[in-house]
């Protein structure tokens, strides 16, 4: 008898353990969705690169641009058009951080412009055009007249990639000297196709060029990107000069392969529905815009 109550008590013991088990194995298959596997981790969703979205983000870019301090009432943004590359979008000529989707412009390969309808542009629309036509990858361009990049622009002083966040710069940021192209007497600015052309031979492959007393024109293979990379030109410049102020010693800077690699992490989510950084700079730019346009007064 001791043998067979043993024996009726192994078996029970056995079957509550198996119906543990079946219960657990339950609950964890309800927890991921009944496949009886945990789900992978699901890619960020990305913005649609399309003709509105790419003019949606032509019209905040320029109200970032402003409330990052890139540009003043100066300066300009530019999106290269899907439906025929060889235009390009931009603002009539309108402080930035006041444009509007009214605002926007089409412009044909010699920068001239579509439907003009008595608006006035931006004298150094051939910037965009230019570097439009001589860079098929790019597709969107600032120019600015950032005051930080400036002494790296007249000084003979390498503007470098020295922080995490602007690991796009090459070793040695080119620089634009106008006389070469306009001769002594000229008038600084890029008013021509002639000058615009000039310009982006300088720029050659860089993402960012600087202009000898002036400003920088900065590229990337979308509005945010040549947003991002005008921003953090300007933050990096501004380092590297605290930098080379404290003069107590080497300076050390990113050398290609971190600098490359971190451009990866940084700008690798630009184009998500998550974007950290870009997210922010659009709530912080609506906020101050609606100040700015007085939408806010009672």
């Amino acid at each position: 008898m001791a043998a067979k109550s043993s024996a009726l008590h192994l078996k029970r013991r056995s079957f509550l353990s198996g119906a543990i088990s079946m219960s657990v194995l339950s609950l964890l298959n309800s927890a991921a969705g009944g496949s009886g596997q945990s789900n992978p981790p699901t890619s960020p969703r990305r913005i649609p690169n399309t003709e509105e979205q790419r003019l949606s983000d032509l019209v905040i870019g320029n109200h970032i641009l402003f409330d990052q301090g890139v540009v003043d009432g100066f300066g300009h943004l530019s999106v290269r058009s899907i439906n025929d590359p060889t235009h390009f979008f931009m603002s009539q000529s309108r402080a930035p951080g006041l444009v509007t989707h009214d605002d926007i412009m089409e412009f044909a390969a010699d920068s001239k412009p579509v439907d003009q309808r008595g608006r006035q542009m931006y004298g150094e629309r051939f910037i965009h055009g230019e570097i439009f036509r001589a860079r098929p990858d790019v597709q969107a361009v600032v120019h600015s007249h950032a005051t930080a990049v400036i002494p790296f622009s007249v000084t003979g002083a390498a503007l470098r990639p020295m922080v995490h966040t602007a690991g796009f710069l090459p070793q040695d940021v080119p620089v634009f000297e106008i006389r070469d192209a306009a001769g002594e007497d000229n008038g600084i600015t890029v008013g021509t196709n002639a000058l615009g052309a000039a310009l982006a031979k300088v720029l050659g492959q860089s993402p960012v060029v600087l202009m000898r007393g002036h400003g920088m024109a900065v590229v990337g293979p979308t509005v945010r990107h040549a947003v991002y990379r005008a921003i953090y030109t300007q933050v990096n410049a501004q380092i590297q000069m605290q930098a080379m102020l404290i003069g107590s010693g080497k300076i050390v800077y990113l050398n290609p392969k971190e600098a490359a690699n971190v451009d990866a992490t940084n700008e690798g989510e630009l184009m998500t529905e998550s974007a950290r950084q870009w997210n922010l700079w659009v709530t912080q730019a609506k906020v101050n815009s609606a100040r700015l346009s007085g939408a806010s007064c009672p």
